[in-house]
Order: C-alpha cells, then sequence, then structure tokens
C-alpha cells in the first residue's frame, strides 16, 4: 500500500472520479458528508483539511477525509457539524489504522459517527449506535403505514394539527429545494434561535459555518446538492429544514421553526411533508442520524449504524488529548442511554437557555436582529 496525503482541492478530475466511483459502488458509503464534493468545500473554507489517498499497485482504492490539528490530534471531516465519516474505499479495505495515522501525521483520531464495520477501523470502536432512516425504498406509502404502526396516536393528532394549522392559518404549501436565500437565512435565524433557547451553543455564530451552508445551498449536480425546504401556512414560513443528498439519500442537517406557530407542532407536520416530498423526488432514504429525539424513534422505517472510538499513537499529546475526551465521551453515552438522563439534561440546558435570552434582552444591544415574523 501506498498512502499519499493531499488537500482535496489538489485532487485531479480521474481522483475525484474516482471517489464518486468507490462511492457509488458500496451502499453503506451513500451519504452527502462522505461525498468529494463536501471534502472540497470544507477545503475551500478551512485550512486543516486533508485527504490521505491510499494506493494498491498503482491503483487507487480509497480515500480517508480527515481535519489535521495542532499537535497532530485529527478530526473528522466536519467535526462536530457531520453526521457520519469514515473511509470511501473498494468493499473491504483493511489497512493498519496506526499506519494510516503515521502516514497523515496524526497522533490521535478520534470518532464517533464513522461508519460502522469498516475493517480498518472495527477493532477501534468501542460503542456502535443506530441512527434512524426513513425508508421510502417500498414507497411512501409503506413508509406511512409503518409510521402508523409506530404510534396510531402521534400520526393522528399531527395529522389533526396540520389540518388545523391550515384552517386558522393560511392554506398550507410545501416548498422542495427552494433556490432562495432569503428563505435560508429565515431558517438559519430560527436555528440560532434555537440554540439559544435550549442553551447550545450558536453554531452560526462562526461566519465560516454559515458561508459553508451557502455554498452547499448553491450546489446543485446529480450525485449532491443541498436541498432547502420549507413549509408555508398562506405566504407565511413556518418551519423548514437545509439538508444535503446524494442520488439517493437525503441527511438531515438543520431542521428549525417559527416558534409563533409552536402550538402547531410545525417541525413535525413539516417532517411529514419531507418525506412525502423526498419519495417523490426519487430519494430511498432520510437519514435522520443518531440522537435522543423521541419525534425519530417515531418516524423512523430502518436504520443505519454509526460508531464511536479512538485510535492513537504513543505521543504526549494522545496522552492529554485522551484525558481531556475520553471521560466527556463516557458520560455523553451514559446520558444517550437513558431517557430520563437526556430529558432532564435537556432541561438544564433550556434552562440555562432562557436565562441567556434574558440577559439579551436586557442589553442594549441585542446580539441578534430576528427578521419581521420570527419571534
Amino acid at each position: 500500500m501506498n498512502i499519499t496525503v493531499v488537500r482535496p482541492g489538489e485532487l485531479g478530475d480521474s481522483e475525484r472520479s474516482r471517489w464518486r466511483e468507490l462511492q457509488k459502488a458500496d451502499p453503506s458509503l451513500d451519504n452527502p458528508f462522505l461525498s468529494v464534493e463536501f471534502a472540497l468545500a470544507m477545503d475551500r473554507l478551512r485550512d486543516y483539511v486533508r485527504v490521505a489517498v491510499i494506493q494498491d499497485a498503482n491503483r487507487i482504492v480509497g480515500f480517508f477525509p480527515y481535519e489535521r490539528h495542532s499537535f497532530g490530534i485529527g478530526k473528522p471531516l466536519g467535526g462536530f457539524l457531520t453526521t457520519c465519516h469514515g473511509l470511501i474505499s473498494i468493499p473491504d479495505l483493511k489497512i493498519d489504522a496506526k499506519a494510516l495515522l503515521r502516514a497523515c501525521k496524526l497522533s490521535v483520531f478520534d470518532f464517533d459517527h464513522l461508519v460502522a464495520g469498516q475493517p480498518t477501523f472495527a477493532q477501534y470502536e468501542t460503542d456502535v449506535r443506530p441512527a434512524p432512516v426513513m425508508d421510502f425504498t417500498s414507497g411512501f406509502e409503506a413508509w406511512i403505514d409503518q409510521v402508523k404502526a409506530n404510534s396510531p396516536k402521534n400520526l393522528k393528532t399531527v395529522r389533526y394539527k396540520e389540518r388545523k394549522l391550515g384552517r386558522e392559518q393560511g392554506d398550507l404549501r410545501f416548498a422542495w429545494a427552494s433556490a432562495d436565500k432569503k428563505v435560508l437565512d429565515t431558517l438559519l435565524t430560527w436555528k440560532s434561535d434555537q440554540y439559544r433557547r435550549t442553551g447550545r451553543v450558536d453554531r452560526f455564530a462562526q461566519p465560516w459555518i454559515v458561508q459553508l451552508i451557502e455554498e452547499m445551498h448553491g450546489l446543485s449536480t446529480p450525485d449532491f446538492s443541498g436541498v432547502l425546504t420549507m413549509l408555508y401556512a398562506g405566504d407565511v414560513p413556518v418551519a423548514g429544514h437545509f439538508g444535503l443528498r446524494t442520488a439517493t439519500t437525503l441527511v438531515g442537517w438543520f431542521p428549525a421553526y417559527d416558534t409563533e406557530y409552536a402550538r402547531y407542532s410545525p417541525g413535525i407536520v413539516h417532517h411529514l411533508q419531507m418525506a412525502e416530498a423526498a419519495a417523490g423526488a426519487g430519494l430511498h432514504m432520510v437519514d435522520m442520524g443518531k440522537g435522543g429525539k423521541e419525534y425519530k424513534d417515531w418516524l423512523k422505517s430502518g436504520v443505519l449504524y454509526v460508531a464511536e472510538g479512538r485510535i492513537s499513537r504513543p505521543s504526549a499529546a494522545a496522552a492529554v488529548h485522551w484525558m481531556g475526551r475520553t471521560p466527556f465521551n463516557k458520560a455523553r453515552t451514559i446520558v444517550m442511554d437513558r431517557p430520563s438522563l437526556y430529558r432532564a439534561a435537556d432541561r438544564v440546558l433550556k434552562g440555562f437557555g432562557r436565562v441567556r435570552t434574558s440577559l439579551h434582552q436586557e442589553s442594549p444591544d441585542p446580539v441578534v436582529k430576528e427578521p419581521t415574523g420570527a419571534r
């Protein structure tokens, strides 16, 4: 095996084509976060993005995209922004993971959404988690029948709220793959408000993340696109989502809604309509990602699996990284495993968010100016 490391932007046309060929050949790699287009976009915005090109007998057999941070600390491409990472390679490729790290000049590589079961990394997996999906391979009606079987009461309640929203606020209209930049701005404002309201870090406070999303929104190819959806009541946007898609899979990324209409559960109403639109657009699946949201269990009709783990080579940097990350990862796993602890943690964060929002409202210089119609 021969491993060379370059920036994604340095890949030639033949190498990019080979990346796409390898991805399409393995169903477990059907995720836009594993696409060469995402790696190229990240490379344009961040100078720590790299890709290891793996060759055997002068033939490319794999690509390993990653981030190289100070002291040789390796992170998955996109880090906390993404819900899937791994090796894009021929099926069952197995190489020495520590040799791969050495070639990449990494002392440690920490992962939490790796495609489960990849032979190169399998021995380093410490936990494997299900990622719920909406599966449309048998058609939309088959999927909605499964949703009904999961919880008839939930489906009945959401359909009632959907009709009530249309009746009281205006006829409902769903927009699939909107190209309107103002619609994207509205969605991101809602999402920022949600982050603050629930005590989370506002990702959009980092300009490069906003630029990444705007670039993804403007990109559309047969194999990779950004997809902006929006649910309207009359002419008023009430709930939306921005995600990425391959030819057959849409990945959930940034859902949000206008809290003015919270009593109608617009987020779930939107998800039902998004599922129908996705199936109508020829997609086979919506990957909702692992996580503790109860609505995912209700909407799912299948699961994929992602793994957590860590690979390291002996070094002082790796030891310091272990002390800083491993206890946190174990605590997070315990919380995610126990719904009662997850709900308690969520309540604490929301309480913190309310306090922080109150402080912002008392400040003479508001941090974010919200658009008309969003609360």
